[in-house]
């Protein structure tokens, strides 16, 4: 089976990440912790005004490289791995990629090592990778082609209330999977 995985806040803490940024540049204002997100693209919930500084923030120098692993997320990746299926990790870089691009390979290499830095894909359309499923919390993948993965999201916050898709995290991927069944 080959299994495509999200990069940001699937197994790195971009949403933790950010807020932890956000409060050491602007500790006066308004930050917004995930588990009161209700929209996927977190920029969506701040006020308008604060645009520029939040894009100031992702595109940082180091501000990609310094992200923390998500909770049992690197382990269910080798363990998937190790089981024989085909594990790629499958991100989209942000337009204003200067840094983004080299530091998510960096992240990788210093997180999975360098054999991981191979089956990484960095792509904005990921419907043109082919896969058996990609596991990603943005609640709705639009790009090019008909996908040929089913999308089975990762539960955070602000896709809960998405219905018709399988769902799981780091703690019930096994049984949401079922790759005995396949």
């Amino acid at each position: 089976m080959k299994v495509l995985v999200d990069m940001d806040d699937v197994i790195a803490d971009y949403e933790g990440g950010f807020v932890k940024k956000w409060r050491e540049l602007y500790p006066g204002r308004i930050s917004i912790q995930v588990e009161q997100r209700t929209t996927w693209g977190l920029e969506k919930q701040y006020p308008a005004e604060f645009k520029d500084d939040i894009m100031a923030v992702f595109t940082s120098k180091g501000f990609i490289a310094a992200l923390e692993p998500i909770a049992g997320g690197l382990e269910a990746l080798a363990e998937m791995k190790s089981k024989g299926h085909d594990v790629f990790i499958c991100s989209s870089p942000m337009k204003i990629y200067k840094h983004c691009v080299v530091e998510k390979y960096e992240w990788i290499d210093m997180h999975l090592g360098s054999e991981w830095v191979r089956r990484l894909m960095l792509t904005a359309d990921k419907t043109m990778v082919s896969g058996d499923i990609l596991i990603d919390d943005n609640p709705e993948i639009k790009g090019c082609a008909k996908p040929s993965w089913e999308h089975v999201l990762y539960d955070i916050a602000y896709n809960r209330s998405v219905k018709g898709k399988r769902r799981l995290t780091w703690k019930t991927w096994k049984q949401v999977l079922d790759f005995d069944c396949w």
